[in-house]
């Protein structure tokens, strides 16, 4: 099958909806159950809470970062020229 704009097109769109998917279930399951998580990789990487919960914040913001210039601009910009 050949990459045509329509299907580029649809290939980040999916891309777009499964990531920001990925990434409310992520902002939720953190939400949640924030403390239990914390202590978690508290223990599994041997750092403070306080720095496991600035990592999950780092996190959740690059992620949405990455989502957007690598999946939602793409697909505008494709939307755009067709």
């Amino acid at each position: 099958m050949p990459f045509t704009i329509e299907s580029t097109t649809a290939f980040f769109g999916w891309c777009a909806v499964i990531n920001s998917a990925a990434l409310l279930i992520t902002t939720v399951a953190m939400y949640l159950g924030r403390n239990w998580i914390a202590v978690l990789h508290a223990k599994l990487f041997v750092i403070p809470e306080d720095t496991v919960k600035s990592h999950h914040f780092s996190f959740l913001a690059n992620y949405k970062l990455l989502i957007l210039a690598f999946n939602i601009v793409p697909y505008i910009a494709l939307k755009l020229i067709q």
